[in-house]
């Protein structure tokens, strides 16, 4: 269990560092481009729809054919949309690398979790501890992304001073390669020895070989499984609800907080930088949420209750954000960074234990499945609520989007859960693969 801990945790930071090193400089790259706030939210759903519509065929995919495959080929797509995101200069390569990196998304959604889960199972029972590992998980996640975030943020800056390399570098390049896009392309080269760790450190129990007629009739009717349980489970679909509860909440906090930071400091390549700090405390505050989420389930009673309060704070948080939109100065200023960490710790102490109360119900044979329709809920609900922002006018109004949806997963689970660990039956013919 331990050594199956530790791959899980590895892989988790490996997979998220680049995506840290390119949320930074991400947005306002597009900027630099020439695109418009409405055009940059556009990007943001063709990641999201493309993510949201290959979610519930990647989960089924990984339920027939393995985990380690799918986490390879997610690895794969990560290094070709970063490549267009540091190079494009159109809004038809941005587009298309914000798509690619969109299905990467949904290949690697579930993949390492249910390998880990599968591993635990299979050394200690269905009955063994999972949330620990869960919890370290996502405490991993959420440091990679903190790391990623501050270098991601601060090398665009850094290649300014001195003698500017980042002037040479777009001299020599024809404007292809500018500052704000070398953390793009170094995510990229990343995303190898991603690839390389997983082909070499996630051991699968042997399986059948699938071939193209098991992908062709196995994927769907794990999808078609796994859709019957958000369906007819409660318990199940309070987790997916909860899900596009913090889309929402994601999109706003994506999309407005770059462009806020880089008003206050006047500049892009500056606001990059505030950017990355206050996106790093964030992910530290969700490393830290995870890392509490036992404890958080101990004080409060169960997963379910830690859930409500965690996601009560997180709508907070994302209220202080709303109420100081329109206002400057030092104090306005400390209730915002407050807000925004309150989002990311309480997303942070709910996400295990959503996911511990959500493997209690599912079995094996469509856990990456349940997984992918959780990213599903998230996804749809970031692309619907993104593209509400992009045009709304600037102040209160578009923070409140996001506190309006993460209010609805607090109502969730305002009435106590049934903790029953069962997992639902399944029909003959997913018993049977």
């Amino acid at each position: 269990m331990d050594t199956a801990r530790r791959r899980y945790v590895t892989v988790s930071a490996l997979f998220w560092l680049p995506l840290g090193l390119a949320i930074a400089p991400q947005l306002l790259l597009f900027g630099e481009r020439g695109m418009s706030l409405a055009a940059i939210a556009g990007f943001f759903a063709a990641h999201s729809l493309t993510a949201a519509l290959l979610e519930l065929p990647t989960g089924g995919l990984s339920d027939v054919v393995g985990r380690r495959a799918v986490l390879v080929a997610a690895g794969l797509l990560d290094l070709i949309a970063f490549t267009l995101g540091g190079l494009g200069t159109t809004a038809g390569a941005l587009a298309l690398g914000m798509a690619v990196k969109g299905a990467g998304r949904a290949l690697s959604s579930g993949p390492a979790e249910a390998w880990y889960v599968d591993t635990v199972h299979a050394a200690a029972g269905s009955d063994a501890d999972l949330r620990t590992g869960l919890a370290r998980g996502g405490t991993a996640t959420a440091g990679a992304l903190a790391a990623g975030t501050l270098v991601g943020g601060a090398l665009p800056w850094l290649l300014g001073l001195g003698p500017d390399p980042g002037a040479w570098l777009e001299r020599t390049t024809s404007g292809l390669v500018i500052p704000l896009s070398v953390p793009a392309l170094l995510a990229a080269a990343l995303d190898i020895v991603f690839v390389v760790y997983v082909l070499t450190a996630l051991p699968e129990p042997p399986r059948r070989s699938a071939t193209l007629r098991d992908v062709l009739r196995g994927v769907p009717t794990t999808i078609a499984a796994g859709l019957r349980l958000g369906g007819g489970d409660t318990l199940v679909r309070r987790v997916l609800l909860s899900a596009a509860a913090a889309g929402g909440a994601l999109a706003a906090l994506e999309l407005l907080t770059p462009g806020r930071a880089a008003a206050l400091t006047g500049g892009a390549e500056t606001g990059a930088v505030l950017y990355a700090g206050l996106a790093c405390a964030g992910f530290l505050c969700s490393a830290l949420g995870s890392h509490l989420a036992p404890r958080t389930a101990g004080l409060t009673g169960g997963s379910g209750r830690a859930v409500l309060w965690s996601l009560a704070a997180a709508t907070a948080g994302i209220l202080l954000l709303a109420a100081t939109a329109t206002f400057a100065g030092p104090a306005p200023a400390v209730l915002a960074v407050t807000g925004f960490a309150l989002v990311y710790l309480g997303l942070g102490a709910a996400g295990p234990n959503e996911n511990d109360l959500l493997h209690r119900r599912v079995t094996p044979t469509v856990r990456a499945t349940a997984l992918s329709v959780q990213s599903l809920a998230l996804q749809l609900s970031c692309a619907v609520t993104g593209l509400a922002i992009g045009v709304l006018p600037t102040g209160p109004l578009p923070w409140l989007v996001g506190a309006a949806t993460l209010t609805t997963g607090v109502l969730l689970w305002s009435h106590r859960v049934d903790a029953a660990t069962q997992p639902e039956p399944l029909p003959a013919e997913v018993r049977s693969q």
